[in-house]
């Protein structure tokens, strides 16, 4: 058994920045400034509906978008339990992930974390979205050290194909959250990329700060991510055949 870490109170707004290292076969890094949310599932934040435009959080944002009929709790059960895991009444589900500003989101990675009610890590899920409308989930393999490694089996990038593996490293403490993946291939690191941010309390007030210092995070997001992709294409790096699209299924 693994001991879950102390995350800070939630709701939460995690406030820092984002980076990426390409390596090879050729060399693109950037760092931006982002935030994301650290919530409850069952217990999501209760907004006036005049800060609702700037944070909304939908379950077909998420893994089968709630065909369980239980929410994002529900899909993520049944997820889980297909692989070994099931999910307890009594526990904890933690997601990091962006929220919906003025109806529009794109998350490129989402968290859980589910802890027991005695403090144990049951599981951790790692959600991929790429830009086409796919997404795809791994249940990790989280070691004390909050270390994983896996198999990549989701197309994400069109300058990466479906071959190598992620080594992921996780970092959860009221003074801060880190994601940490590094993709691996034929033993050389291909990029990294990294999320880190400060967690704060999701006050109105905060909340009406960050919107105001990250405007329109999400669309942002969107646009950023392709206008990188846009130069490493004018750099002549080889664009790689799509498969077939992929939607994520729990079961």
């Amino acid at each position: 058994m693994i001991p879950s870490p102390a995350f800070p109170e939630v709701p939460a707004l995690v406030v820092g920045h984002v980076s990426h290292a390409r390596e090879v076969p050729l060399r693109h890094a950037f760092r931006h400034r982002s935030y994301q949310w650290l919530i409850d599932v069952d217990d999501p934040p209760r907004l006036p509906f005049w800060l609702r435009p700037l944070a909304g959080f939908r379950v077909e944002d998420h893994l089968d978008a709630g065909s369980s009929g239980r929410g994002v709790r529900g899909d993520l059960g049944v997820f889980l339990a297909a692989r070994g895991v099931f999910l307890a009444p009594t526990d904890r589900v933690l997601m990091l992930a962006n929220a919906r500003v003025l109806g529009h989101v794109f998350d490129p990675l989402t968290v859980f974390w589910v802890q027991s009610d005695d403090g144990v890590l049951r599981a951790v899920v790692f959600e991929v979205h790429n830009t086409y409308g796919d997404r795809h989930a791994y249940l990790l393999d989280i070691d004390r050290r909050g270390h994983a490694r896996i198999d990549k089996a989701f197309y994400v990038s069109p300058f990466n194909d479906m071959a190598g593996s992620y080594e992921i490293q996780l970092r959860v403490d009221p003074g801060e959250v880190a994601v940490t993946v590094g993709l691996d291939r034929d033993g050389v690191r291909v990029l990294t990329a990294t999320t880190r941010g400060v967690p704060e309390p999701a006050t109105r007030r905060a909340l009406l700060r960050v919107s105001l210092t990250h405007l329109l995070m999400p669309h942002r997001v969107s646009a950023l991510i392709r206008f990188h992709g846009i130069r490493l294409w004018l750099r002549k790096l080889p664009v790689l055949t799509r498969p077939a699209a992929q939607k994520e299924a729990t079961s």
